[in-house]
């Protein structure tokens, strides 16, 4: 019976995967440990510290992990709207039942421990958008229409899909205030893009970002100008029709709408995400000690750890405190001062790898539903990580993400877990009409 439960789970299984995060998530407890070692506190078991209650947490993923290979593929497309909807509802209903942490109120409590839905809230979604996406013959309209009576009917799959993506992102922003977590959805658009969407909705987003930066760095009228004289200039290289003008006209309010709108939106924000971004674009004097100060330190402590690090546990900026959240949001600067510069690039190796692995995974898969939900993961993972390590050494602003299976905390390495092994399943499941 033994050897019948090892074929059901381990049947097809990529072993390699499960190989690499198992290293990841070991290597995170490591630097776990690190980042809140005492000299005081050193039995690696003691549940109180931090590095205890993540071994905890890593028992708890593996039997998740293990659970969900044992259950039949075929119910998590069957019950994707299912997941969605749960956990839609759960991330409204902790603004009421939830504890508040840190001046959110997204965590539900259970003593010691707390689990934070928006978290889990990644791989639903992704299991939402790959049901939908599926279903579509054709997901989005590939050809740009200016016909509005025909918008809706062109382009409804998009609509519809950028529904399930930005209601997560706006009940997690507006009401539990966790611009971290929202912004991560943001990520699934890159499996719209996979899926046949316009890429020139996806310029036209990178192309919004570069104009919110430039309005909050130039001077906006001087900028409106630029454009202005830019959408004339199209005319030189374009023929001149009807059309043609509508075009560019309405790119030139777009993008106007965007430089004025910037302002707006920037004085709306909390004073600290201001702040966050003030610090990133160099915008007045940064005082090191006060909002500058967890990038500044961040910086310093990756940079002392010159090419080999300090050694593991010898640490100076960790083993003091100097780095704020060190455990959490910047345990990357663990990895930098301790491990070095070659230490720092076998994880980003190692994560890298982990991401490419799952692409390589999805192009293989029979059907759309697994290829789709394996883009959502390697979409969701890069985007982690890009962000986690840009914001520690400065090129991206403070938004506290975690750094996958790096990162304490059982709600984000539960999420990753849950999300990586749903796909590992589907995965194993195409070899099983062969079998």
């Amino acid at each position: 019976m033994a050897r019948n439960l090892e074929n059901k789970v381990f049947f097809g299984v990529d072993r390699l995967t499960i190989i690499i995060y198992a290293l990841l998530v070991f290597m995170g407890w490591l630097n776990i440990y690190a980042a809140v070692y005492n000299e005081d506190h050193q039995n690696i078991l003691d549940t109180s510290q931090k590095y205890g209650k993540q071994l905890i947490w890593i028992g708890g993923a593996a039997i998740l992990a293990f659970s969900i290979l044992v259950i039949d593929s075929s119910l998590y497309s069957a019950f994707a709207y299912g997941f969605y909807a749960f956990f839609i509802i759960a991330n409204i209903l902790v603004i009421w039942l939830g504890r508040e942490v840190k001046g959110s109120r997204s965590w539900f409590r259970f003593g010691d421990f707390g689990i934070q839905p928006a978290e889990f809230m990644k791989f639903a979604t992704n299991l939402a958008l790959a049901k939908f996406l599926s279903t579509q013959q054709r997901v989005v309209n590939t050809q740009f229409r200016l016909k509005w009576k025909d918008i809706f009917k062109n382009y409804k799959g998009m609509f519809y899909a950028f529904a399930f993506i930005l209601s997560p992102l706006v009940i997690i922003k507006v009401l539990q205030d966790e611009t971290g977590l929202a912004i991560v959805f943001v990520a699934f658009i890159i499996v719209l893009y996979r899926e046949g969407m316009n890429v020139g909705v996806l310029i036209f987003g990178l192309l919004a970002v570069v104009l919110f930066v430039l309005a909050l760095i130039v001077n906006v009228t001087s900028l409106l100008i630029a454009l202005a004289v830019i959408a004339l200039s199209l005319f030189l290289f374009v023929p001149r029709n009807k059309r043609n003008f509508i075009s560019v006209a309405l790119v030139y309010v777009l993008a106007a709408g965007v430089v004025l709108g910037t302002n707006y939106v920037y004085n709306h924000l909390e004073p600290h995400q201001r702040v966050r971004i003030d610090v990133l674009l160099g915008r007045g004097e940064v005082d090191m000690k006060k909002e500058g100060y967890n990038v500044n330190q961040a910086k310093i402590a990756i940079g002392s750890g010159g090419l080999l690090g300090k050694g593991y546990l010898q640490g100076t900026q960790t083993k003091y405190d100097f780095v704020p959240e060190q455990d959490t949001d910047f345990i990357f600067c663990t990895v930098g001062e301790e491990w070095g510069f070659v230490g720092s690039t076998v994880v980003i190796f190692l994560e890298l790898f982990l991401i490419l692995r799952v692409i390589f995974l999805a192009e293989r898969q029979r059907s759309n539903f697994s290829r789709i939900y394996g883009y959502g993961v390697a979409s969701v993972l890069f985007f982690h990580l890009a962000v986690n390590i840009g914001m520690t050494i400065g090129l991206m602003p403070v938004i506290g993400i975690p750094l996958p299976f790096f990162s304490y905390g059982g709600s984000s390495l539960w999420s990753f877990t849950i999300l990586l092994f749903i796909f590992i399943k589907l995965d194993a499941s195409r070899l099983l009409i062969f079998r």
